[in-house]
């Protein structure tokens, strides 16, 4: 007799996985130890250095200034970037943002360094991130440097703002994971220079898979849609992953 299929793994609805005050503590606690506490003089000129960072990206991409400026503007950048080059190097990933957003993983340094909500991150827009109700709410305004098509946030900006807030919404089931398919549904081109509204809701779990949904707005324009699934991890497997990284060792910036 053939073997018959195994049983789908049960769904379990969000309200029986973890009451919504229990979910906003533990996301407003994560995010809280997910940026420097207490913000020390170092913290706070490694924000203002991003900010700088941010405006030389955005002017680059715009600029109609001559060579000869363009020139002095490079000079200054390639002395700075040599004088930093003085200091020890180290990686300031400390966790990851859906297993820190459980509170099950440290996290401290992580969402100021995120490439996508960081605000000690040039790379980062960067995105506001809040609760409000049940949903996390991201606000950003993407600049030329984000630019796809003209006029418009290059979809993988889109995209990747979508895996950040999906990744903070799946962590109010309490469950450590990992984004395994991310699914975006473009229905209208997204503006640049305008601030966009991202919406991410926790929508399921089953077995090991967490479901969460989004959607981003420009005023009351719908322009993208997304469906997350993320996976549970294990977290020694993750951990052996970090220390293989760190060996033999690089020097770790101080705070």
């Amino acid at each position: 007799m053939a073997d018959q299929p195994s049983p789908p793994p049960p769904r379990t609805p969000v309200h029986d996985t973890v009451t919504p005050e229990e979910a906003r503590r533990r996301l407003t606690d994560s995010w809280d130890d997910g940026v420097a506490h207490p913000l020390t003089p170092r913290h706070l000129e490694m924000r203002r250095l991003a900010d700088a960072t941010r405006l030389i990206i955005e002017h680059l991409m715009s600029t109609g200034a001559p060579e000869g400026a363009l020139g002095a503007a490079a000079d200054a950048l390639e002395s700075i970037a040599a004088d930093l080059d003085e200091y020890p190097h180290g990686s300031i990933y400390e966790g990851f943002a859906e297993a820190a957003n459980s509170g099950t993983s440290p996290s401290t340094g992580f969402f100021d360094h995120s490439p996508l909500i960081g605000k000690a991150n040039p790379l980062a827009s960067p995105i506001d991130v809040r609760l409000e109700g049940d949903q996390v709410i991201g606000t950003a305004t993407f600049g030329t440097a984000y630019e796809g098509p003209p006029g418009c946030v290059h979809g993988g900006f889109v995209a990747a703002s979508f895996d950040e807030i999906l990744g903070a919404a799946q962590s109010m089931s309490g469950l450590p994971a990992m984004t395994g398919t991310l699914t975006i549904r473009y229905r209208k081109p997204t503006p640049l220079h305008r601030e966009l509204r991202f919406e991410g809701t926790l929508d399921r779990v089953e077995g090991r898979k967490v479901f969460a949904t989004g959607r981003v707005l420009a005023g009351d324009t719908v322009t993208a849609e997304a469906e997350g699934i993320f996976v549970t991890i294990d977290f020694g497997r993750f951990k052996a992953l970090i220390d293989e990284r760190d060996q033999p060792g690089g020097d770790q910036p101080s705070a």
